[in-house]
C-alpha cells in the first residue's frame, strides 16, 4: 500500500490496524520490529519476537488503537508520518497530545467528503462500543472471513446496525462496508464514571500480560499503560506517563487509599518512574499493587517489598 493521498500535515487521520505502535523516530527501528511496521502491523507477532532485553527497548513511545484520532504534523516521502496522539495527553512533550512516528500506511483519513470531525466516533451520534474481550476479530460477515484480527480491549467502534445471530455490525476505518464482531465482545461504553474497583477488574483480566516498554494493548504494556487503558475501557481519559497521570489525579494521605486507586514511585532527586494500582487496603507497612512490573517483565499483583516501598513517593485517586 502506498502513502494515502487523503493524509496531509495539519490535518487529523485515524489508525486503521488493530494497534499501532507509536516510535521516537523511523531510524531508530530495529530489524526484529518488522511485524508491527508492515501494513497490517502484526502486534502479536512482534511481541513474540521479543527477547527480554527488546521487550524494553527505548525506541518505542506508545501505542493507538484502532480508530485513534492523531494529528499528522509531517509525512516522509518513504512512508513515515509524524503525528500528535490526540487521545494520550503528555502536557511535558506536546499539550496536544503524544507525539511520535507511525508507518504512513497504517492510517487513513476521512471519508470522501466528509469533514475530520467525522472520522471520530466519540462525536457520532450513534452511541460508541467498546471492545470488552481482550481481543476480538472483526469479520466481513457474520462468522465470515477475517478483515481485522487482534481488535484488542479498550478500542471504540461506531455500531452499523442491529445485531443479527449474535453478531453485531461495526464501523471500522479503511473499510466502507460493515464489519462484524460477536456481540459478546462489545459493550455499550458507559455514560457514567466508573468506580474505581471497575477499573481495577479490568487491569486485573491483564495479569500475567507481557511488560513492554510503550505498550498500550492486550498484547504487552507498560505500567502507566496499564493504568489508561483501564481507565480508557471506561471511557476516562488519563494521561500516558505516570508523571503526568500523578498531575493529573488527586494526592491522597497515605494510609487512606483504597483498591483502585494509585501507588506512585521515583527516587529521590528524580521525577516519577513507576506506577502500579493499589488492590488492597494497607495493613501497617504491607502494601498490595497490582502493576506492570519492568523487573520481571510482566504484570502481576504483589505486596510491596521493601525496594519499592522506599521509592514509594504517594497514593493518588482519580
Amino acid at each position: 500500500m502506498g502513502v494515502d493521498v487523503e493524509l496531509q500535515p495539519g490535518r487529523e487521520a485515524v489508525v486503521r490496524v488493530p494497534v499501532a505502535t507509536l516510535w521516537t523516530a523511523p531510524e531508530a527501528v530495529r530489524p526484529v520490529d518488522g511485524p508491527a511496521l508492515t501494513d497490517t502491523a502484526d502486534t502479536a507477532a512482534w511481541v513474540a519476537g521479543l527477547d527480554r532485553d527488546q521487550q524494553v527497548g527505548d525506541c518505542v513511545l506508545s501505542q493507538l488503537l484502532l480508530g485513534e484520532r492523531v494529528l499528522v504534523t509531517e509525512l516522509r516521502p518513504d512512508g513515515w508520518a509524524r503525528v500528535v496522539a490526540l487521545g494520550q495527553p503528555a502536557a511535558k512533550l506536546d499539550c496536544r497530545g503524544y507525539p511520535g512516528w507511525l508507518p504512513t500506511a497504517q492510517l487513513t483519513g476521512p471519508p470522501p467528503g466528509a469533514t475530520t470531525a467525522a472520522v471520530d466516533i466519540t462525536r457520532s451520534t450513534a452511541a460508541p462500543l467498546v471492545v470488552d474481550a481482550l481481543r476480538t476479530t472483526l469479520r466481513v460477515a457474520p462468522d465470515g472471513p477475517a478483515a481485522l484480527a487482534d481488535v484488542v480491549l479498550g478500542t471504540r467502534l461506531t455500531p452499523a446496525g442491529r445485531p443479527v445471530d449474535g453478531w453485531r455490525p461495526v464501523r471500522a476505518p479503511g473499510h466502507p462496508d460493515p464489519l462484524w464482531a460477536p456481540e459478546g465482545d462489545l459493550v455499550p461504553l458507559p455514560a457514567e464514571r466508573p468506580e474505581a474497583k471497575e477499573v481495577l477488574a479490568v487491569a486485573d483480566r491483564l495479569r500475567d500480560l507481557p511488560y513492554i516498554w510503550g505498550g498500550l494493548s492486550s498484547h504487552g504494556i507498560d505500567c502507566s499503560g496499564l493504568v489508561h487503558l483501564a481507565w480508557r475501557r471506561y471511557g476516562v481519559t488519563l494521561p500516558r506517563d505516570a508523571d503526568d497521570q500523578a498531575e493529573a489525579t488527586t494526592p491522597l494521605p497515605l494510609d487512606d487509599e483504597r483498591p483502585g486507586d494509585l501507588y506512585f514511585f521515583a527516587r529521590p532527586g528524580r521525577r516519577i518512574h513507576h506506577v502500579g494500582i493499589v488492590t488492597a487496603e494497607p495493613h501497617g507497612d504491607r502494601r498490595r499493587m497490582l502493576h506492570a512490573c519492568y523487573r520481571q517483565r510482566r504484570v502481576l499483583e504483589e505486596q510491596l517489598p521493601e525496594d519499592r516501598l522506599a521509592t514509594l513517593v504517594g497514593v493518588h485517586r482519580v
